[in-house]
């Protein structure tokens, strides 16, 4: 046991620490020069090494490095000569465009679940032949949800089901919804158009813990109905059933109230 406490600490110690806090100036000096000028890492750090700019320096395989693992505001897509440049490994491409704002951009305040009326959206799928799709909106401080049958995974439908929304709360809509955070489905390509007063924040692609209580609450759909199940004769009824449990679940986060009802104290707060 003592042997084995020495190799884990040796181990966790025996790591080349990352410069990217030593070398700060340097690296902030290399975005601005990638976004500005498209200049690629290995001329920015050739030519901050020949004029001797900066103490301390990363190698530009370090830079690519950085980039790839989503360290910098440059991605990927900003390299212009890796974007068009075939790429020979497994995984997903890293490549995609942003429809909007970067969750990057989404304050703290949201992050922290400090504010109310900042939702998360998904689309939920049942048989691939199938037409119909569940849209989803997770509300994330108090975790309440909508859950609405719409004909089809495309713009046109999404916007039906928005407007099913704006129905609800009519003058309130826009003090429920403060903020929208989505991935970058082509049915989500549309919502900063659709929603212009209403911030749109796009997740990282292949990014889904980015929301976490979308995907989390999407799982609680499957207790109903499986994957691989049509919904195209799934009721109306059926779902709002599906809704009202989920969103009457105790949870521990709110001392075993429901989201429900923290959401309808909201309401009546902002009510007053």
């Amino acid at each position: 046991d003592s042997g084995q406490r020495v190799y884990e600490h040796r181990r966790r110690n025996s790591h080349c620490p990352m410069k990217l806090v030593k070398a700060k100036k340097f690296v902030s000096f290399a975005v601005k020069q990638i976004l500005t000028k498209h200049l690629a890492p290995d001329t920015i750090c050739g030519l901050a090494k020949e004029k001797g700019c900066f103490t301390e320096l990363v190698c530009s395989k370090t830079l690519y490095n950085y980039i790839e693992r989503g360290l910098l505001k440059a991605r990927n897509i900003d390299l212009t000569l890796k974007v068009k440049r075939k790429q020979h490994r497994k995984g997903h491409s890293q490549h995609k465009r942003l429809y909007g704002l970067s969750i990057e951009a989404r304050p703290q305040v949201v992050n922290q679940r400090e504010e109310f009326g900042h939702w998360e959206i998904d689309t939920v799928v049942g048989r691939k032949e199938s037409q119909s799709v569940l849209l989803t909106l997770d509300e994330r401080t108090t975790r309440f949800r909508h859950i609405i049958k719409i004909p089809g995974r495309n713009t046109q439908a999404v916007e039906q089901g928005l407007k099913a929304l704006r129905n609800l709360y009519g003058e309130r809509f826009s003090q429920v919804f403060r903020s929208i955070t989505s991935d970058n489905g082509s049915e989500f390509a549309s919502l900063p158009q659709l929603l212009p007063t209403i911030p749109i924040y796009y997740a990282h692609p292949y990014s889904a813990y980015e929301r976490g209580l979308n995907e989390k609450q999407n799982s609680l759909i499957r207790r109903f109905l499986q994957k691989g199940r049509s919904f195209d004769d799934i009721a109306d009824e059926k779902i709002q059933e599906i809704q009202n449990w989920i969103n009457q679940l105790p949870r521990k986060s709110f001392h075993y109230s429901s989201p429900e009802e923290v959401f309808q104290t909201v309401l009546l707060d902002l009510a007053i």
